[in-house]
């Protein structure tokens, strides 16, 4: 019994048999053999090490551990150390209340985080002094892409045909290197200069600034942005939410848009992430802003609740006319960061970025006195140092290291360091005792007084206006009142420590306590991505071995761990096809096939890579139309890019034809992009390369067990054949690629290289064998679920035995003509049985789409399918003309204890039916924090940040 596989997998051996008779097979395998086309079927086991024990891995682990170095990194670049409190710790980042739920979507179970991600937003808003700011990117760079992206789509008809894009020199190379990525497909031009140089004219429709610069420098960007104003061209800021705690916003001096890294903010280095990124901007961009945003909004009974504004700009609705590929971003880590605002205030918050600031004048003035020349004239945490012709950065770079220390090296004769949250007095000294030794002198002067005054205050750069003044930013400083705070948050929200949620597409399994420990340790959460190689060796040995272990499993000659999202991977794996074409001389083929079925990410990727999108037909079993697909193939053969397919189908299916497509797109010259959201079926069984694919997306945070995080962190590593290894994303800093490596499409080298060590260990403690299992496990856990609600529920597409794959369709579309009832009520009816509902009206409008992953217990789905079966009895009871049509349990659903406990029960159902509908339920109730939400309302009344304090005054101001 005391295997991970046991522990990892939900049902029992006598519930496995006990399933089996239900669906009507003697054995697992009978199901597979009936459910999977024996034509890809792999013919070999996959080549993984055996299973290793929780207790062995994570003595594995900790000897892979004591293989990194961890020093005191002063590189900066973005990446920060800090301190991490112990309470946000242990009750956001280490509980599974908060890393297990799933995206808001629904957003009434999930007041807890809605709440917590607005007061990211707020913290956003206040410190960049711009009106609106969203729910977090993927990182930096990415977020300053995105910044060019929407600048673009925001021309105005006198610059339509603009098409440059200008860059300070002294932006961060990663964030350059993906602004490159992103721009050339789309035929944005580049430049790349000094802002006192550059001469805008109308072919210009944006820039780039950073502020303080890669150098420190904190520049006077007046007159850059005067004249940047009268050419219409819209200015991005690059900034530092710390720094923007003594210096004077971005959003008042005439920033359109203000991006950067929130990692400083409590959130660990991880070797590159994963952080959230923010991006702020001004009201105008509001239907163009990348992401989801929290918005205020009131609920049936009148009372405030939040919920996710504009969710019309989704992939899947405007597909490749959405705004962004962003599905979900970077939502515990934003949380994190939010309770680290709220944790330490504005004084705390202050107070901070005066200690690093403090210690950086400090340092400044001892090396002028040493006789080093600084770089900087104003500066916040950065300083960038001019070595003496007698002293070689080598040599400092020697003795740094032998102190455990690492700077960033400009050049041999330039070095700059970045101070941090830290760093203590007693750092300074050791840096000071490094530059007095390569200068020549003994010792530091004993008789020196430390100057730490603040030489931001007075200058043109002192912050002024006020920030973080709403009452949650000012209430809860002791560490009681801050536990309180974050669990009454979390106790609204429902996640998997609640119930099942059968997220179809999602794959909402288990996040193993064993994969999740590591997260916290020093040896993996405080190095920082840019580090010397020979310091990252643990890290470099796993990437390595799940770069094995991923290639076997999906039958690719190599991945790229690069791509820190679902939609990132996408986007990587057609950007890679791209570059191969263009190496073949084939800079024509830019057209991309995609089936109608397909996730809304696809198209939005490929209209981001330049491709021209072609939609290719499903057959009424939700099948690709195989003759359509072969009469589009050939019509744009010379053309043809590539085709993007999801397998098994987003309708549930494992469809027999797929090599017959695969082929058909190789004949006509085209390469196959495959989207690995449903790999959980896959694993062991078949694979990606063994069908036909030469790149496939992996969700690590679906198969391979990564925690969704309330709507991040992923991880979305591409697989490759062997021609296009050459093609893998490149990295500005560290070496991840050959000389023909497309350039980044993330911040980090790795992407978000602290969670990569959860695949590693889901992989390692299930072995060869274990995967495998899970993969069968889930088929079964789908079919069994398909047995007990298809006399219930019509099942949209099975395959050609009748089976569906890990997750099936439920077709609600009868219900609405004669009952009223509509798919989105059944999913707030949920609620009430304490659950969170499937995938709504995806990929077929009015259906539920269900996958209750290897991890539930046979109980659980009974208890999933017995609430099922009684909202399908609360239908029939409308039809029937017990209930009418609009007040009915199910439309008035959710039920709040509020409201049942009211004096004034009004419904024409009791209020049992309503909170407690079947007995179980009593013994283990979640109550839903609001009643249904108004979304149309929250649209047309956006507010995205916390009230401000005068809401919360006895009076008005100037009442």
């Amino acid at each position: 019994m005391d295997t991970f596989v046991s522990r990892h997998n939900g049902p029992r051996q006598n519930e496995i048999n006990e399933m089996l008779k239900k669906i009507g097979v003697s054995s697992i395998d009978e199901l597979i053999d009936q459910t999977v086309p024996h034509g890809i079927r792999l013919k070999k086991p996959l080549k993984i090490a055996p299973a290793m024990s929780e207790f062995q891995y994570l003595k594995h682990l900790k000897a892979l551990g004591k293989k990194n170095k961890v020093f005191r990194s002063y590189i900066g670049l973005g990446y920060y150390g800090n301190i991490i409190p112990p309470v946000i710790q242990r009750n956001v980042l280490e509980n599974p209340g908060w890393y297990t739920a799933y995206t808001p979507y629904q957003a009434e179970v999930a007041q807890g985080r809605l709440e917590a991600l607005l007061n990211f937003q707020t913290v956003v808003v206040d410190l960049t002094a711009l009106p609106i700011a969203n729910a977090s990117l993927l990182d930096e760079a990415t977020a300053a892409a995105e910044a060019v992206f929407m600048f673009h789509n925001n021309r105005s008809k006198q610059k339509q045909n603009a098409r440059k894009f200008f860059i300070s020199k002294t932006v961060f190379p990663q964030t350059i290197d993906v602004i490159k990525t992103r721009s050339a497909p789309i035929g944005i031009e580049l430049v790349i200069g000094d802002v006192n140089e550059i001469n805008f004219d109308d072919s210009f429709f944006g820039a780039l600034i950073q502020y303080p610069d890669i150098n420190g420098e904190v520049n006077n960007y007046k007159s850059f942005i005067d004249k940047a104003k009268l050419k219409e061209v819209q200015v991005a800021v690059a900034s530092d939410l710390l720094a923007l705690a003594l210096l004077t916003p971005p959003g008042e001096w005439g920033a359109d848009c203000v991006v950067g890294n929130s990692q400083r903010f409590g959130v660990p280095l991880g070797y590159g992430g994963p952080h959230a990124a923010f991006f702020a901007c001004k009201e105008d961009y509001k239907r163009l802003i990348p992401g989801r945003i929290i918005g205020v909004s009131v609920d049936a009974e009148g009372n405030p609740a939040l919920r996710m504004a504009l969710q019309t700009r989704e992939q899947h609705i405007k597909r490749d006319k959405a705004t962004s590929n962003i599905c979900t971003a970077q939502a515990l880590l934003a949380i994190m960061a939010s309770m680290y605002a709220v944790y330490h205030g504005p004084a705390g918050i202050k107070d901070i970025a005066n200690h690093v600031h403090g210690l950086t004048n400090y340092l400044a003035g001892e090396l002028k006195n040493m006789g080093y020349t600084l770089k900087n004239n104003l500066f916040f945490d950065t300083l960038t140092v001019s070595l003496p012709k007698n002293v070689k950065a080598a040599v400092i770079k020697e003795a740094a290291e032998k102190n455990e220390i690492n700077f960033r090296y400009v050049d041999d004769s330039t070095i700059s360091f970045s101070l941090d949250q830290t760093a203590a007095l007693e750092d300074i000294l050791d840096v000071l005792s490094i530059f007095l030794v390569a200068a020549g002198n003994p010792k530091l002067k004993s008789d020196s007084i430390p100057d730490f005054a603040s030489k931001i205050k007075g200058s043109f750069a002192e912050r002024k206006s006020n920030y973080l003044q709403h009452p949650v930013f000012n209430s809860y400083h002791s560490e009681t009142e801050m536990m309180r705070y974050i669990k009454r948050l979390e106790n609204k929200d429902l996640s998997l420590v609640h119930s099942m949620i059968a997220l179809g597409s999602c794959t909402m399994k288990l996040n193993a306590a064993a994969e999740l420990l590591h997260l916290t340790w020093p040896e993996f959460a405080n190095i920082h991505p840019f580090v010397p190689v020979e310091q990252a060796k643990g890290y470099l040995q796993i990437i390595k071995e799940l770069d094995k272990d991923l290639s076997n499993i999906t039958g690719f000659s190599k991945m790229s761990m690069q791509p820190n999202s679902g939609a990132q991977g996408e986007y990587a794996g057609l950007m890679v096809i791209r570059a191969y074409h263009i190496s073949q001389g084939h800079t024509h083929r830019n057209v991309a096939l995609i089936p109608q079925s397909a996730h809304g990410t696809n198209p939005a990727s490929a209209a981001m890579a330049g491709m021209n999108i072609i939609i290719v037909k499903c057959d009424n079993k939700g099948n690709i139309d195989i003759k359509d697909l072969k009469e589009k193939a050939e019509s744009n053969k010379e053309n043809l890019s590539c085709l993007m397919v999801t397998y098994p189908s987003t309708h549930g299916v494992y469809e027999e034809g797929i090599k017959k497509i695969t082929k058909i797109i190789h004949e006509n010259g085209g390469l196959v992009y495959m989207d690995g959201a449903n790999m959980n079926a896959q694993v062991g069984l078949t694979s990606p390369g063994n069908i036909g694919a030469d790149v496939c997306h992996l969700n690590l945070h679906k198969t391979f067990s990564i925690p969704h995080g309330g709507g991040g962190p992923g991880m979305g590593p591409i697989g490759v054949v062997d021609k296009l290894v050459p093609f893998l994303p490149s990295h500005p800093i560290i070496q991840t690629s050959g000389e023909k490596g497309i350039s980044a499409v993330s911040a980090a080298p790795f992407g978000s290289s602290l969670i990569l060590l959860i695949s590693y260990g889901y992989i390692k403690m299930l072995g060869r064998d274990g995967v495998t299992e899970a993969t069968k496990i889930a088929i079964l856990n789908a079919n069994y679920m398909k047995e007990i609600l298809k006399d219930h529920y019509k099942i949209l597409y099975t395959g050609k035995s009748g089976r569906c794959a890990h997750e099936m369709i439920l077709d609600c579309n009868d219900f609405k003509m004669a009952s009223g009832v509509e798919v989105a009520d059944i999913a707030k009816r949920l609620m009430d049985y304490g659950f969170h509902a499937p995938t709504v009206a995806f990929p077929v409008v009015n259906t539920l789409m269900v996958e209750p992953t290897e991890s539930e217990s046979k109980a659980e789905l009974d208890r999933f399918c017995e609430a099922m079966i009684s909202i399908r009895k609360e239908i029939q009871e409308i039809i029937d003309g017990k209930f009418d049509k609009t007040d009915n349990v199910i439309k008035n659903a959710p039920h709040t204890i509020k409201l049942v406990v009211s004096d004034n029960w009004s419904k024409p159902y009791p209020r049992e039916k309503a909170a407690f509908p079947l007995k179980w339920v009593k013994a283990n109730k979640f109550w839903p924090s609001v009643a249904r939400v108004d979304n149309a309302f929250g649209d047309r009344n956006l507010v995205c940040s916390c009230a401000p304090i005068e809401a919360y005054m006895e009076e008005p101001v100037n009442a």
